[in-house]
């Protein structure tokens, strides 16, 4: 098999649930909201790669960058519910547009778009998910997380093959938009509240495409069987 169609085989179908609200950790709501209205972001991710198929790609990339695109959309579905669970901000929904359409605006590669809002934002806000969220939060982001190593990796080998490289000005957009997320964090004992920890770990995943720190989310609690309704849980092929 060639790497595009390893990654593929590695994906595991899951299908979203409604969940119910539970206990979010102290300290953390307006972050948590704040992350949760990046949602917005999900399916202009899968628009990025969209657009890239009508253009030059590894032809051997097109079903997996195809099948991405199908996780994205699962994605904003899964967000959904959590947001029709555990309510959402108005401002922070407002300002999450705002970014999103500056995302959207920004002219770098699609491609690249993908990979950074991935690597660099989505990696560090499911994590924060995993520490601070409630049963159903933490089930999504970690189906969720599954998906998106896919991709990072995906997007990582296409933007090699196709020699690119981002701007400085999507690095910027990329601290603005993680720093307005994470700006209700102050200098917590508790690193996984602490915003210096999620900011460092958005720049070594930007530079150096892992982040040691995190290494904790493989352990991260996940919800036991029993804090969740049986028709809460999600769906696995």
């Amino acid at each position: 098999m060639n790497p595009y169609e390893k990654l593929l085989s590695r994906k595991r179908t899951w299908t979203p649930v409604q969940t119910t609200a539970g206990k979010l950790a102290d300290g953390a709501d307006e972050t948590i909201y704040r992350a949760l209205a990046i949602r917005h972001m999900e399916l202009p991710v899968g628009d990025f790669i969209q657009d890239a198929l009508q253009n030059e790609v590894p032809e051997m990339a097109r079903d997996l960058l195809l099948s991405n695109i199908k996780d994205e959309e699962n994605h904003d579905l899964a967000l959904g519910y959590i947001a029709n669970a555990i309510g959402v901000d108005e401002k922070a929904e407002e300002e999450a547009k705002r970014l999103r359409d500056a995302w959207t605006a920004h002219p770098d590669h699609t491609i690249l778009k993908a990979l950074v809002a991935e690597r660099a934002i989505f990696f560090v806000l499911l994590p924060f998910f995993r520490f601070n969220g409630d049963a159903g939060l933490r089930t999504v982001s970690a189906d969720i997380s599954r998906d998106e190593q896919v991709h990072v990796a995906t997007n990582s080998l296409v933007a090699r093959e196709l020699n690119l490289d981002w701007s400085p000005s999507l690095d910027k957009l990329r601290k603005a938009t993680i720093n307005w997320v994470l700006q209700p964090l102050g200098n917590s004992p508790n690193k996984y509240l602490n915003k210096k920890f999620w900011l460092d770990a958005s720049d070594r995943l930007m530079y150096e495409g892992k982040a040691p720190e995190l290494a904790d989310t493989k352990r991260a609690r996940m919800p036991a069987f029993f804090e969740h309704a049986n028709p809460n849980l999600p769906q696995y092929a």
